[in-house]
């Protein structure tokens, strides 16, 4: 019988979890989903869902409960129910596209939502387990995120940038040059069309800074393991 996709996924974060030694980490996994008005396109013809059930068999490695916890922002930001093996499908049409209260395809502003997901971890749910953060973005960022960066680096969070599409991404290019940080807390890289992107690239890419991070941030007590 074949392998659903999902199940496939899993197969190869696996394979790259072992290439990074990374097979015995338990971390929380949360993405935080750009969705100002240049993402509508990408929103509507279902590569935001493609990316969710892509990042959700990284959380379903790491994550003891197997769940994924979903963010959303424009000049707003949402909170959205974690997603998981059992309810994946149809998860962006039915929690974000369908719902009205979510502020959607505005203009750009990071800082809140990264407040949030900081205040979900390290104050709601303090458990001293790492957290992995999956950030998509379409275009520039708001330089004020240097300084959350900065702040949150005592904290237990990496923050894998990614940048999707044809935009500069100056502010986070600089990320892994930012001074001022008791260890390097996030990461940055940019595909120019995230659906052509096999799997394999993808999670090679997602994991590259990770296993560095851990380990800085244990040395420094930042977290246990």
């Amino acid at each position: 019988m074949a392998l659903a996709p999902i199940d496939l996924r899993k197969k190869i974060v696996q394979i790259t979890l072992e290439k990074k030694k990374l097979t015995h980490v338990e971390a929380r996994v949360g993405i935080v989903l750009d969705i100002t008005g240049s993402m509508q396109t990408l929103y509507k013809n279902g590569t935001v869902q493609e990316v969710v059930e892509r990042i959700l068999a990284v959380a379903s490695k790491f994550d003891d409960n197997g769940a994924l916890d979903v963010w959303v922002y424009d000049t707003h930001f949402s909170r959205l129910p974690s997603v998981t093996e059992r309810d994946f499908k149809d998860y962006v049409q039915n929690q974000i596209l369908n719902n009205a209260a979510i502020h959607k395809f505005g203009r750009n502003n990071e800082p809140p939502v990264m407040e949030d997901v900081i205040r979900k971890y390290t104050v709601e749910e303090d458990t001293g387990v790492p957290v992995f953060i999956i950030f998509i973005n379409d275009g520039g960022v708001v330089k004020p995120i240097k300084k959350v960066i900065t702040a949150a680096a005592v904290q237990p969070i990496f923050w894998q940038f990614v940048g999707i599409g044809h935009s500069d991404f100056e502010v986070l290019k600089q990320l892994d040059t930012m001074e001022g940080r008791i260890v390097d807390n996030a990461n940055f890289f940019h595909l120019d069309d995230i659906a052509a992107t096999s799997d394999e690239m993808l999670y090679d890419q997602l994991l590259h800074e990770f296993p560095s991070w851990l380990k800085a941030a244990e040395e420094k007590r930042i977290i246990r393991r």
